[in-house]
């Protein structure tokens, strides 16, 4: 987008509230003092074999930046890529997944656009609505707000050991469960609490997308390392190298821009950049809403860790600092010992 950068000032769009200046999660349009429209699209080729399965971790995933933005889904649009030779009832099994995980965010599905191609490709054009005045967003995080991440990492690591025949049925299963889990519930609560940044992780890892919250807010952030949370098998699978091609370039990336305590080994540094899909929020709150925040989470059974906090500087820090906050929802995630 830069070589268009001239053509779209954001001064001449005053009702642009986020999308030309710095990047965030979904864009935003002010319709008047009270709501603002929120525009996001996301697809991607198949992570898992079950057609419904996909094509509800894809509309799962595509709804998180607006859910990350604060925003409510009101309406969305099929965007898909199909080969001429699948067959038209896997097809229509991958719309439904993505159709009725719509529903389930409370939207409409009211059309899309399809083309022909080698390679499967799915996902949506979402749209929601929020306050202006609660919008969550990346430049937000404050010194001393605590890190809250609402699922755990590993998607990567396990969908990769899939394509390669390896993975364990039941950590397969772990993992479809939180890919098609909405951000809904953690979103809404982050707003009632009065978050002050968020962000969703996907394709860039926990690391690179703290990277971008990091430099957006003008902070670092420091993680705990023994706080965060992994599906069950995930540090088997790294241990088997079974790495996504995109890990490895968030690790080549990011990597300048964390500072890791020396005891921490390669396999748990590769789990941190593991590239998501669908993955959670990761929520800045000052302490006392973090404290309401995870008290109302444990009452509703909705997942929350807290990982870390913001502090003054720039980057990222990881230590080896315990765990802090079990989830009342963890459906059986683990925590790495270093």
């Amino acid at each position: 987008m830069r070589p268009l950068q001239d053509l779209f000032r954001p001064a001449d769009y005053p009702d642009l509230l986020v999308g030309l200046a710095a990047p965030d999660d979904a864009a935003v349009w002010r319709l008047d003092e009270h709501r603002a429209l929120v525009v996001t699209t996301d697809f991607f080729t198949p992570v898992v074999d079950d057609a419904y399965d996909y094509g509800a971790i894809a509309a799962a995933n595509a709804l998180s930046d607006l859910y990350a933005m604060g925003a409510r889904p009101i309406l969305a649009l099929n965007v898909a890529a199909v080969p001429p030779d699948l067959p038209v009832e896997l097809i229509g099994e991958i719309l439904r997944g993505g159709a009725e995980k719509v529903r389930e965010a409370g939207a409409v599905l009211a059309g899309g656009h399809t083309v022909q191609d080698k390679e499967p490709k799915v996902g949506l054009v979402a749209v929601g609505l929020a306050d202006p005045d609660q919008l969550m967003t990346k430049a937000g995080a404050r010194p001393g707000d605590l890190l809250i991440l609402t699922k755990p990492l590993g998607t990567g690591v396990t969908t990769t050991a899939l394509k390669r025949g390896a993975v364990d049925p039941q950590h397969l299963a772990q993992a479809v469960q939180w890919m098609s889990r909405l951000n809904a519930e953690a979103s809404n609560l982050a707003v009632l609490h009065g978050v002050h940044g968020a962000t969703d992780i996907t394709g860039y890892g926990l690391l690179g997308h703290a990277s971008e919250m990091a430099e957006a807010s003008g902070v670092s952030l420091r993680f705990h390392l023994r706080a965060v949370p992994l599906l069950a098998g995930a540090e088997t699978y790294v241990r088997g190298a079974f790495i996504a091609g995109g890990s490895a370039d968030n690790r080549h990336f990011f990597a300048p821009r964390v500072r890791f305590e020396e005891s921490i080994d390669e396999y748990a540094r590769m789990l941190l950049f593991d590239a998501q899909t669908s993955g959670g929020l990761l929520l800045c709150l000052p302490p006392d809403a973090a404290a309401s925040f995870l008290e109302q989470a444990r009452a509703e059974a909705v997942a929350a860790w807290v990982v870390g906090g913001v502090e003054p500087g720039e980057g990222i820090d990881v230590d080896l600092a315990d765990a802090e906050a079990r989830p009342a929802d963890s459906r059986g995630c683990v925590y790495l010992a270093g």
